[in-house]
């Protein structure tokens, strides 16, 4: 077997089985072809199938030397997964990943913008142009329901049930929840879709997404990362701002003000409680004024 040949197979594996994103299996296949791009290299003849676990420990030998703990994390456990793959299709009987251990690393605090923040960075759209109200529907919406990109880009007009108080998304692996949303998105949400959005010309496969460009057609994820990161200079935030960052930037001001965490890992559609605990570690003195508050000996 090629490697070729073993990563589109795996890729269509993490599609049809895992029901990843595209980006997602991107990723992975991307992450393969490190190791790939290596043995070529150098000139070695491994296949997937023959490759041993110390040809992979010269690997991740040589990459420690060019790439953070972090990736090199990634990377690693990209491998394993795609040779747990080769082993649950009977290609290979071990997993040369197994005795590789990763890189330690610390966890990731997110950066997350305060209310005033977000106020300066929402504030520096231009309403006189017709994306301004548009660019204003998105943030309120990132901020005001934890979306991640691909789910705003995504959203559709019969996702909105707006009477009933909430919006339906298409999260990570195709998987759907219902998000409340507040007046105040709702309002902001209508005025684009009432004043702007009814005078566009709208390609026929894009009717039913919210969202548009100027040429009536979805936008793209590149598109909102520029227009964050250009309203959060304009606004003069030296944060590290991204779409993502009004995701956290949710997360962390619902828990401040006493969300319960199951509820947060609900809105966010994170499937393991673990991943929304990060926000706990964001802002240690409100777990201490928790802690002071609610506990009989303090």
């Amino acid at each position: 077997m090629k490697w070729n040949r073993a990563i589109e197979d795996y890729k269509n594996y993490l599609h049809i089985e895992r029901g990843l994103s595209k980006n997602s299996i991107s990723s992975y296949g991307h992450d393969i072809q490190k190791l790939v791009n290596w043995l070529a290299e150098n000139k070695l003849t491994d296949s997937p199938l023959t490759i041993t676990e110390s040809r992979i420990q010269e690997f991740v030998y040589q990459i420690a030397k060019t790439i953070n703990p972090r990736s090199q994390s990634r990377v690693i456990s990209g491998l394993r997964g795609f040779f747990n793959y080769l082993i649950f299709e009977e290609y290979r009987n071990l997993n040369p990943m197994e005795l590789i251990e990763s890189p330690k690393i610390g966890r990731k605090l997110p950066d997350t913008l305060s209310n005033e923040e977000i106020d300066r960075l929402i504030g520096q759209i231009d309403l006189s142009k017709p994306q301004g109200e548009r660019n204003r529907a998105m943030l309120e919406l990132l901020y005001g329901c934890g979306l991640r990109v691909s789910e705003l880009i995504h959203l559709n007009l019969s996702d909105l049930f707006f009477e009933e108080g909430f919006i339906k998304v298409t999260g990570k692996g195709n998987k759907q929840r219902l998000v409340p949303i507040a007046p105040v998105t709702i309002r902001y949400i209508q005025l684009y879709k009432n004043e702007v959005r009814v005078h566009q010309q709208i390609a026929p496969d894009a009717r039913d997404t919210l969202f548009l460009n100027r040429r009536g057609k979805p936008l793209s994820r590149a598109m909102i990362f520029a227009i964050v990161k250009d309203l959060g200079e304009k606004a003069g935030i030296r944060k590290n701002v991204s779409p993502h960052t009004f995701r956290h930037s949710f997360a962390t001001h619902l828990l401040q003000n006493g969300a319960d965490l199951r509820a947060i890992q609900q809105m966010l559609g994170h499937e393991s409680i673990t991943t929304t605990e990060v926000y706990t570690h964001v802002d240690k003195t409100h777990l201490a004024q928790v802690m002071l508050k609610y506990h009989p000996r303090k």
